[in-house]
């Protein structure tokens, strides 16, 4: 068995591989773990630093904008220099970052750790995966993948509810405190058990003019949206914070295209199928963010739930999810993406629609219950044919950028929808501490956001073909709130999904 391991990869069965799988998973764990808990920390964070509701967007957006644009050079990185040792370097500046927002004496002092945070989150996500790609034999790389996203799914459910427990019990500065343990554990079996790989073929100079292109373009625009809550979308201040963001994103567009080891090769949306299917997921998962970032909010600040209470609202969607995904995953492999993709939005949609019942006067059951359930619904519809046709509509050789690219998509979404939602919604100022203006900003939002997931449903009606049908299942199971579609149990060919 030692023999087959060293020559072919590692065995799921044997010793080695679960502790490889389980240092995987704790590391990327960390990331998603803190990206749901967060979340639930933020009327406590206003409170404590009397915040206004742009700095608690920064608390999210800091984060969600450093990953999504240092996501693909991450993968790029690790590929290049060894994925365990960026894996490991990732880890250790998550940790940092984190004892940092413990530590933070002020709003914006936690917003530029959050920030960090979100760099070390680009170093450590894709390599995780990266990491059980390269170090188990094929025959068991569908096994890792497929345990690897289950248990991974777990941790972002948990997050809730751990939050709302550490804040039952402390403070929400516990929330980043917990991260330590955590990375040093990681840390020492990635040092003990995991080993080193590397990709021959990877591109010998990185992207750097990419890489910065993308932070300018993503913190302009997120900037100018959040900044127009206090100056006004037709502030010159505004305008041109947001003519800026737009500039970058061109000079990306122009960067990639002309250079010799693109970051993100643009010849991938040369499918009309990918091309759509980004589209879509851009549409559903901004809804899903921005819904996901008003929603503990507003339980707890309209509806009088506790922090514990808020975390465990939402787990139905996590236990629909991890109980029907895969067989949602083979209906798709046989029927084709087209009718679930329509559907699934359309659900979703009808959900958040739904939530504008929630007031102070509802309880759970009448209130919050119906809405979440169709959102599960909705995204086990949906999210198995999702992830399966962006995968599946790429190119042979572009299978794994594919998956990143999609997950970087998802979470580009995320970003603008907590950056514009609240201030299109009238969420601005101290508005989350006065419950009747904060009811009627959430509920403007639901309906944006339930108009949102329909179009991205109609959209799919009319983009999205059968012309690729899977001959087997491709099971998936998705990470909720914030963090977009997670790779499908079968392994791509490239390590560099996120």
């Amino acid at each position: 068995m030692a023999l087959a391991e060293e020559v072919d990869g590692l065995v799921y069965a044997s010793a080695r591989g679960r502790w490889v799988l389980l240092a995987t998973v704790l590391g990327s764990g960390i990331a998603s773990l803190d990206a749901t808990v967060v979340g639930i920390a933020l009327p406590h964070i206003g409170r404590d630093f009397h915040s206004d509701v742009a700095a608690l967007q920064w608390v999210v957006t800091g984060y969600t904008l450093t990953l999504t644009a240092f996501l693909l050079l991450g993968g790029s990185l690790g590929d290049r220099f060894g994925r365990r040792r960026v894996f490991e370097v990732g880890v250790a500046w998550f940790a940092v970052a984190s004892a940092l927002c413990a530590l933070a004496p002020s709003s914006s002092t936690l917003i530029a750790a959050r920030a960090l945070q979100g760099v070390g989150g680009a170093l450590l996500t894709p390599g995780s995966l990266a990491i059980l790609q390269s170090a188990f034999r094929p025959a068991d790389r569908a096994a890792a993948i497929g345990a690897w996203s289950g248990m991974g799914a777990l941790a972002g459910a948990a997050g809730p509810l751990l939050g709302g427990y550490l804040l039952s019990v402390g403070s929400w500065r516990w929330v980043f405190i917990l991260n330590l343990p955590l990375a040093v554990a990681v840390l020492a079996l990635s040092r003990w058990q995991v080993p080193e790989s590397t990709d021959e073929g990877a591109a010998q100079h990185l992207d750097a003019t990419g890489a910065a292109l993308a932070v300018v373009a993503l913190t302009a625009l997120t900037y100018g949206m959040i900044h127009a809550s206090s100056a006004g979308w037709a502030s010159p201040s505004t305008v041109g914070t947001l003519l800026a963001g737009v500039a970058a994103a061109i000079g990306f567009v122009v960067a990639e295209r002309r250079s010799a080891d693109p970051m993100l090769p643009l010849t991938i949306f040369r499918s009309r199928q990918f091309t759509a299917t980004n589209v879509v997921t851009f549409f559903v998962y901004g809804a899903l963010g921005g819904t996901f970032f008003l929603l503990p909010v507003v339980l707890q600040q309209v509806a009088g739930y506790t922090a514990l209470d808020a975390g465990l609202t939402l787990l139905p969607v996590t236990a629909l999810m991890l109980l029907l995904s895969a067989a949602s995953g083979r209906v798709a492999s046989r029927v084709g993406p087209r009718l679930q993709m329509s559907v699934g939005p359309l659900v979703v949609g009808v959900g958040m629609l739904l939530l504008t019942r929630l007031t102070s006067h509802h309880s759970y059951p009448s209130g919050v219950l119906p809405g979440v359930l169709l959102i599960g619904v909705g995204l086990v519809i949906m999210v198995a044919p999702l992830t399966s046709t962006a995968m599946s509509s790429a190119p042979g050789d572009h299978v794994g950028l594919a998956s990143a690219v999609n997950n970087d998509v998802a979470r580009a979404a995320g970003l603008f929808a907590v950056a514009g939602l609240p201030v299109v919604s009238g969420l601005t100022g101290s508005a989350y501490l006065h419950p009747a203006v904060f009811a009627h900003g959430f509920r403007v939002s639901a309906v944006i956001t339930g108009m949102l997931c329909i179009g991205g449903g109609l959209l799919a009606a009319l983009t999205i073909s059968n012309a690729t049908v899977h001959e087997e299942p491709t099971e998936t199971v998705t990470q909720i709130c914030g963090c977009g579609p997670t790779p499908p149990l079968r392994s791509p060919t490239t390590p560099e999904a996120a």
